[in-house]
């Protein structure tokens, strides 16, 4: 996946090598844009003016888009349409569906353990309140995030397990996603397991070591700034100021017991620390988490996963002591558990997203994010200075356009590092511009994967307690300005560009090409 210095359209199938030819559209290449531009109108809309945050109406917006985009094609559809599905394959839009699923049956078993409750109990003792917690949420979540590598995945967990107890010590929930989002965003840019520190690395020619040491002191002044940045706005943003019976019964029945799945966490993060692969990482947390729940009776089998059957089923009567299976009448019949639970919200998101690659890919094929490009890096890329700052807009430019972070590094990767080359910037200095981005943005923008993936894991919180409500969640558009770190990171390397603060060159150090994927 090393860069070879030509455009996305020169590099269609990674396997055989073949070229595939790009597609023609009535008004120019910008017309291959159209789609993916709908998109983010219709995403606007819905979701900033009408206040409506709802997955699948983001999925009807996506579809029109791409049904309208055929019309603008030259000659036959049949190009476009493959495209379409070319999009949806692609391998990096798979990895994040598979690591929603994983880290949606973890974070969904732990819940069912009680580790909610035992974050109650400990910031309660510890006299944590709700001006604290969501700086607090954003360094564990950055630790977490670092250790995994995968900052969709800590973004489920953190919202399905920090986010309630969040709401109930009284800190304000748009700062909790904001802050969540955050810690997400540090992990997925400085951990060296992540992908896009893999990719940003890849792409550039550079280590994955290399490079994450040369991007420690940007990420940690952002971190910096964060921090307080929660506290400060906390002081400023009430909580909901939740009270009530059920407050008073959740409150009463915290207990520490929960606690235990620190462990698990732990476990996911060492085994993520020693090179496993992120589904085997979560695996192992899932297993211990399952083990934990049963041992220390802090869930029943049936909490995790159960078969609701109907007495007239066949085996179900002589099978009935099985801890899996439950007798139900037949108007219950179904599935149920953690585990369950843990995927089930993801499905149409996963729907919606590769629908979202599928138009970046035939923006790709069409030209338009060539000509993008193109125009940026000959136009305004005139010295280093306003070659940085390109690059840094560039990759923001298509970040937007490209919601998961992953894909817009490879998609942009190349160009990266023709203009980087052009005028001798070292590999480590191009792979952090490169990174710093995307993987800030792809938590930012309401319509990114990042902020996609917690806004669906919140939909299930109201089922789960009775002290949140469906008008307590947060719209994505909300949190848009309190993604402290992701836009202080941005800043960071918009003065760097700026300053020449870090700025390394070839003859200063060069990079080895030692690791690869």
């Amino acid at each position: 996946m090393a860069s070879n210095g030509t455009g996305p359209t020169d590099e269609f199938d990674v396997d055989t090598g073949e070229e595939e030819s790009e597609l023609q559209f009535y008004g120019g290449r910008g017309m291959s844009a159209f789609p993916i531009a709908f998109f983010i109108v219709w995403a606007i809309v819905q979701t900033a003016l009408w206040r409506v945050a709802d997955t699948t109406g983001l999925t009807i917006g996506i579809l029109i888009g791409l049904m309208t985009g055929m019309f603008f094609v030259k000659g036959s559809w049949t190009g476009y349409a493959n495209t379409i599905f070319e999009g949806m394959t692609q391998p990096v839009a798979v990895t994040a569906v598979v690591a929603w699923l994983w880290a949606g049956m973890f974070a969904e078993t732990l819940q069912a353990g009680g580790f909610v409750e035992g974050l109650v109990w400990a910031a309660d003792i510890t006299g944590v309140g709700g001006i604290l917690f969501p700086a607090i949420t954003f360094i564990l979540a950055a630790l977490l995030a670092t250790g995994i590598g995968t900052g969709y995945g800590t973004t489920i967990a953190f919202v399905v397990l920090f986010f309630p107890a969040g709401i109930l010590l009284g800190a304000n929930p748009v700062l909790m996603f904001g802050a969540i989002l955050s810690g997400a965003i540090f992990g997925d840019n400085l951990a060296p397991v992540s992908d896009t520190t893999i990719v940003s690395a890849v792409t550039q020619d550079s280590d994955i070591g290399g490079v994450v040491a040369s991007r420690f002191k940007y990420a940690i002044i952002a971190a910096i700034l964060a921090f307080p940045a929660y506290i400060l706005a906390s002081s400023m943003m009430p909580g909901l100021g939740i009270e009530g019976d059920a407050r008073e019964i959740f409150l009463e029945a915290a207990e520490p017991a929960g606690l235990v799945h620190l462990i698990s966490m732990a476990v996911v993060i060492g085994a993520a620390v020693r090179g496993r692969h992120i589904v085997e990482a979560i695996t192992w947390g899932i297993v211990t988490a399952i083990v934990a729940n049963l041992v220390f009776g802090l869930a029943a089998v049936s909490d995790m996963l159960v078969f609701q059957a109907p007495a007239d089923g066949p085996l179900v009567e002589p099978l009935a002591f099985l801890p899996i299976l439950e007798v139900v009448e037949p108007d219950a019949v179904g599935v149920g558990g953690s585990l369950l639970e843990g995927i089930a919200g993801f499905f149409e998101l996963a729907i919606l997203i590769l629908f979202i690659i599928a138009a970046a890919q035939i923006m790709i094929r069409g030209g338009a994010f060539e000509a993008i490009l193109e125009f940026s890096f000959d136009r305004l890329a005139t010295n280093v200075r306003r070659a940085e700052l390109t690059m840094v807009g560039s990759s923001a430019l298509i970040n937007a356009a490209i919601t998961i972070n992953t894909a817009a590094e490879i998609a942009i990767g190349p160009y990266i590092s023709k203009v980087g080359e052009r005028f001798n910037l070292n590999g480590y200095r191009r792979a952090n511009i490169l990174d710093a981005n995307t993987a800030a943005l792809g938590y930012i923008f309401p319509w990114s994967g990042g902020v996609l993936v917690g806004f669906e894991a919140m939909q299930g919180l109201p089922a789960e307690y009775e002290f949140i409500e469906a008008g307590m969640l947060v719209n994505p558009v909300e949190v848009f300005p309190y993604v402290f770190h992701g836009w202080l990171l941005v800043a960071v390397f918009v003065v760097a560009a700026y300053t020449g603060f870090g700025r390394e060159y070839l003859i200063d150090r060069e990079s080895e090409e030692v690791a690869r994927i």
